[in-house]
């Protein structure tokens, strides 16, 4: 990724860091550590251990800033992930709560491979909003309470005022197939 194909808000954030902008590092626990937590409490963690992890991950990334070397070749947040999810994986074999050896899958897969894979889901997740913005309503958000807040069929069903459940269900599901369409249009 080039410094001008690096999204704005990240350079702007990396900039912020570079000056020692303590609310650009506020920022960044409230834009990511989320995220973070996620991944550390779906795989055998707690919540101090993802702080941890995600201290130690905007540790890693101050200090490049700081030494000046630092070239982001992805969004921000995938560059977080990448350096949280190897943070984790190690701290799981320190402590044998895993059941592959991390330094062999370091060697399967390079950093610059596994952010390759982020940048590509990336990608996908853009084309993905961009289907959403095209999908238009009721559907953009009948997809979106269910998917993403997990709401109930019936729920959904009240909502929008169909007559029950089963109408709202065959509504989503007339809305993922326009959506699925609208999708790999984009990516052909």
């Amino acid at each position: 990724m080039s410094k001008s194909a690096i999204p704005e808000i990240d350079q702007k954030t990396v900039d912020g860091i570079a000056l020692g902008d303590a609310s650009v590092l506020s920022g960044l626990y409230k834009d990511y550590f989320p995220m973070v937590l996620n991944m550390v409490v779906q795989n055998n963690g707690t919540e101090e251990e993802a702080k941890d992890v995600f201290q130690e991950a905007v540790i890693v990334l101050y200090d490049k800033i700081k030494q000046g070397n630092f070239a982001l070749s992805s969004k921000l947040k995938t560059y977080i992930y990448s350096v949280c999810r190897r943070l984790w994986l190690k701290q799981l074999t320190s402590q044998g709560r895993t059941f592959y050896d991390v330094s062999d899958y370091e060697e399967i897969i390079p950093v610059e491979e596994d952010l390759a894979v982020h940048r590509e889901r990336d990608v996908q997740l853009s084309l993905m909003e961009q289907a959403l913005d095209k999908l238009g309503e009721p559907c953009r958000t009948i997809i979106h309470d269910f998917y993403v807040l997990n709401l109930s069929m019936q729920e959904i069903c009240e909502k929008f005022g169909y007559t029950n459940a089963d109408n709202a269900k065959n509504q989503k599901y007339k809305c993922l197939q326009r959506l699925k369409k609208l999708f790999f249009a984009a990516t052909k």
